[in-house]
């Protein structure tokens, strides 16, 4: 079973993504944490690290696919799904917070902050503690990436934003656009300008 996927990403779904690899397209679910990385508009290439499960029923089965942005966010996982009462999509949806954060809060014991993960109750809480605490040293050397505050957008790049939203865009997506479609072309000055050159954009991809 492969275990990466690179594709066109086709749409986003509640819990992760759709992508198109070689004409086939794969649901790949996304603990939150992860899917808030993944900025790229429908169109646009997106590489995923691939977990995957083989779910078996009487006779059939079928695979679900987990994704993440690298490596290490998939050896987490890996490590959470190895407590016997956490299940993958136990794991995925408790993946919700900084890897860093709740290794160190595994590491320290620190049940009452597991519980307030989603899907995480008490005796959950102890079971990661009991089977993780002090086997998790290198996700604890995980420096996160800064958070930058979004630079102030001028009141005509405002206005372009409201209109994408009323259109049914996603805020982050139509952010990016907006963001993307500035910096490559720096002299718009009015919002249909910006909204035109956006159309432009995606319509050439």
């Amino acid at each position: 079973m492969f275990s990466r996927i690179a594709g066109t990403l086709l749409e986003r779904t509640p819990d992760g993504v759709v992508l198109d690899a070689g004409g086939l397209g794969y649901a790949v679910i996304l603990p939150p944490c992860v899917a808030e990385k993944i900025t790229q508009s429908s169109g646009e290439r997106v590489t995923l690290e691939i977990h995957s499960v083989l779910n078996v029923d009487g006779n059939s089965g079928h695979f679900t696919f987990y994704g993440f942005t690298n490596a290490v966010e998939r050896e987490f996982f890996e490590a959470l799904i190895s407590v016997a009462s956490i299940g993958p999509r136990s794991a995925a949806r408790a993946f919700s917070r900084p890897m860093a954060q709740i290794a160190s809060a595994i590491d320290r014991g620190d049940t009452a902050y597991l519980k307030q993960l989603p899907g995480i109750g008490q005796q959950k809480a102890r079971d990661i503690v009991a089977k993780l605490q002090g086997k998790i040293t290198k996700f604890l050397l995980i420096r996160e990436a800064p958070q930058h505050e979004p630079a102030p957008m001028p009141d005509f790049a405002s206005e372009a934003l409201a209109v994408l939203l009323q259109l049914e865009y996603k805020r982050s997506e139509a952010e990016m656009l907006i963001a993307q479609t500035m910096e490559a072309t720096p002299a718009i000055t009015d919002p249909e300008q910006l909204l035109a050159q956006i159309y432009r954009r995606t319509a050439s991809k």
